[in-house]
């Protein structure tokens, strides 16, 4: 993916697409101050850079009954090429893993799991986490209130 040099105007647009993610091509290309057809060209060259990767809709976890929120790290019993890629291929198909990140430091990965309670969660780490591929060391934190959860980023214009 190539770096794109990014102006006021594509700026203004990734802010305002942030915001409103339904927003229509008329109404944010009134927005920028663009015509319809300039601001479908440079949401179809922001698409295609690749520095907008998707739209979906953001669901809340509570409301579909996934009250709690666990912080995990994993280690694995090696980095091997190998061993990583096993992993994380296992690692996408758990349905409650809403992120994970290969890591530096004491632990290889570090994951967002969702679970509808404690026992939930128990089952999670018995039937997911510790049948894993080269899982060594599971180590589990919950949340006790969520802070902040932002999807997406602060843009200023002094990223043009």
């Amino acid at each position: 993916m190539r770096e794109l040099l990014l102006d006021r105007i594509d700026i203004a647009i990734l802010d305002t697409l942030q915001k409103q993610g339904r927003i229509s091509n008329a109404a944010l290309a009134e927005k920028v101050g663009l015509s319809q057809s300039a601001c479908s060209r440079r949401l179809d060259n922001l698409e295609q850079s690749g520095v907008i990767s998707g739209y979906h809709a953001r669901l809340s976890n509570a409301a579909l009954g996934h009250k709690m929120t666990a912080i995990v790290h994993i280690s694995l019993s090696g980095q091997f090429e190998k061993s990583l890629s096993e992993f994380e291929a296992a690692i996408r198909r758990c349905p409650n893993v809403l992120s994970c990140h290969l890591m530096s430091g004491e632990y290889d990965y570090i994951l967002r799991i969702a679970a509808r309670d404690l026992e939930d969660y128990e089952r999670i780490h018995k039937e997911w986490l510790s049948a894993m591929p080269h899982v060594t060391k599971i180590n589990s934190s919950f949340a006790l209130r969520e802070v902040i959860d932002r999807t997406g980023m602060g843009i200023r214009a002094d990223m043009a």
